[in-house]
């Protein structure tokens, strides 16, 4: 078996620590024990790039146990944990080919290393597997034999519309992003809470009392100001969707543009998927020693390139902070390369969340088989009975009942006639 981690040796951690997660995955495992039993997934091949984490584990097994070849990559260069993937490759015999701080170079290596799997389906997390299949680097044949694939955050999802709208996304993809189930708690209360661990594992900094800049308000960014909020920093959002401004005014956040903001910021995060969000004329009028962070997938929200050009050095401060000290002695504080903090410095999302992100992962992948054939070059939503059937099962894991709908009420809700 080809693989390329870190150190096999550091399996045993990785295992207790798969173990650990899987306990607060219910959902997912209830799926895993299904798939154990019928095997929907026989004879497919899973290239899956993710961010190599305990929970990210525990998919795989249940990918695997429902009879599908999978491998695995990192979707991200810092996000990978060492002893995880030592653990899939010793424990599971699951390839992996990902390595916490791995350069440009070996990221894009261990992509090809994926795509070399000849995958029937991918799975990806910003859409860097999928965009390389489309680069015309790849064999016709081995992009061919994709049947369709699923994408788990708002940037890959992005990207992949955009391709289907120009008319050169050449399979399916399933958008997991866009399950109620996946960007209502997944996003909110698992960025949310991901995030600001990231940022205090990193700084060891006390959120009473501080002004937290959120940049966004969309899923994500509202559950990380509400979070913020929680911990009593005072929150201000920036937004450029007049719509998402107001309901942030609605939900008690100051609102006003960034330039405005950062003179006011001792934190700024920014998570809104798009690029130069926090640029050189922001880094120009910052309070001194103002922290930043990213928390959306790549690491282009903050022009790094501005950053370094104001300022005349920039030291290493602990592990995931980088001082910069600008021409005129003011300091601005980096947090984990401008990549996402929350894996970067932390463990991501906890598990209890990803049970749900990746039980739509798991069933998305059945549906893909059962259903290709009728699908087109689009991006589709996960499929409602999905989301409400993961929703029953969280449900039924926390000791939740719910009431049914009587027939009369069934009947009063169907007819038009009834509305007396």
């Amino acid at each position: 078996m080809n693989y390329d981690i870190q150190d096999p040796a550091l399996a045993e951690v990785g295992k207790q620590r798969i173990y650990w997660a899987d306990r607060f995955m219910p959902v997912l495992s209830q799926i895993r024990e299904r798939f154990e039993i019928e095997k929907p997934l026989t004879g497919v091949r899973i290239a899956a790039c993710l961010h190599v984490t305990t929970e990210t584990a525990n998919l795989m097994r249940t990918l695997k146990a429902g009879g599908a070849e999978t491998v695995l990559c990192a979707s991200n260069p810092l996000s990978t944990q060492d002893d995880v993937a030592a653990s899939l490759v010793v424990d599971c015999q699951i390839p992996v080919f990902a390595i916490k701080g791995e350069d440009t170079e070996t990221y894009y290596r261990h992509i090809d290393a994926a795509i070399d799997f000849q995958p029937t389906i991918t799975m990806d997390d910003g859409a860097d597997l999928v965009s390389k299949l489309h680069s015309g680097e790849v064999e016709a044949s081995i992009v061919d034999g994709v049947l369709a694939g699923t994408e788990e955050t708002t940037t890959g999802v992005i990207r992949l519309k955009s391709m289907a709208a120009e008319g050169v996304l050449k399979y399916p993809i399933v958008a997991v992003n866009d399950a109620q189930t996946k960007h209502l708690f997944d996003n909110r209360y698992g960025t949310g809470q991901s995030t600001l661990d990231g940022i205090i594992r990193a700084t060891n900094l006390l959120m009473a009392g501080s002004t937290f800049v959120v940049a966004g308000y969309g899923w994500c960014s509202r559950g990380l100001a509400n979070r913020a909020r929680g911990l009593g920093a005072e929150v201000i959002v920036t937004e450029v969707n007049p719509l998402t401004a107001l309901e942030a005014i609605m939900d008690g956040f100051r609102v006003m543009p960034m330039i405005e903001a950062v003179k006011e910021a001792e934190v700024i995060c920014t998570v809104t998927g798009n690029i130069h969000v926090i640029r050189g004329e922001h880094f120009e009028v910052m309070k001194d020693g103002c922290i930043v962070a990213n928390s959306g997938h790549f690491n282009v929200e903050i022009d790094i390139s501005a950053l370094e050009n104001l300022s005349q050095e920039q030291t290493t401060i602990r592990e995931f902070v980088e001082e910069y000290t600008l021409k005129d002695g003011r300091k601005v504080y980096l947090l984990g390369q401008g990549r996402l903090i929350n894996l970067a410095a932390a463990e991501g999302h906890p598990a209890s969340v990803m049970d749900m992100s990746f039980a739509n992962q798991a069933l998305s992948a059945e549906h893909i088989i059962q259903r290709h054939q009728k699908m087109e070059n689009q991006v589709y939503g996960v499929p409602q009975d999905i989301d409400r059937t993961i929703a029953s099962l969280k449900l039924k894991a926390f000791g939740v009942e719910i009431d049914q709908l009587t027939e009369e009420q069934e009947t009063y809700l169907n007819s038009w006639t009834m509305g007396t």
